[in-house]
């Protein structure tokens, strides 16, 4: 068993979207390499420790590391973050919904973001908290809703891939 695998009511974890990106990139790579190049799908785990939570010198290294290419150029159009409500102070409350933040950075003097929730905003907090740490302006938009308690991530990886399609 490769951990990967749920039963019909149980959610998406942080590597089962990070696995869905790798595998996303990849299409991405071969198909369309110039909008591979400019797109970035963040690890969720660098999205919440390292971007919302860290302080403010690791938040913006790792920022750092995201935009930038391997010569040092900021090369980044799209940034692809999940959300996650996982407590910074608690450790024991890991989170129970994912949501999409989709920065665009063409503009580099005006980036905007996009937060995409499908369960009625529960991640709005922790999305605007994460926009302004990146120094974006959050725009309002509106998504189609879960219904049920455990699709949230499913419709982060869905959600990307169709704006990445959109993208394309």
């Amino acid at each position: 068993r490769s951990g990967l695998s749920l039963d019909h009511t149980e959610w998406l974890g942080d590597q089962h979207i990070q696995t869905d990106y790798e595998l996303l990139m990849q299409d991405l790579q071969r198909n369309d390499p110039d909008l591979a190049a400019r797109t970035r799908l963040i690890d969720p785990l660098i999205a919440h420790y390292h971007l919302r939570l860290g302080d403010e010198r690791t938040a913006l290294s790792a920022f750092q590391r995201i935009v930038n290419d391997q010569n040092g150029r900021d090369t980044a159009d799209f940034l692809f973050l999940p959300v996650s409500d996982a407590s910074a102070s608690d450790p024991d409350h890991r989170g129970t919904h994912w949501s999409l933040l989709l920065v665009d950075r063409r503009n580099r003097e005006g980036p905007a973001a996009y937060h995409y929730d499908s369960f009625r905003g529960q991640n709005n907090e922790f999305a605007a908290m994460l926009a302004q740490r990146l120094g974006t302006r959050l725009e309002p938009v509106r998504m189609t809703q879960q219904r049920n308690d455990y699709d949230c991530g499913v419709f982060v990886v869905d959600g990307t891939r169709a704006l990445v399609r959109r993208l394309a």
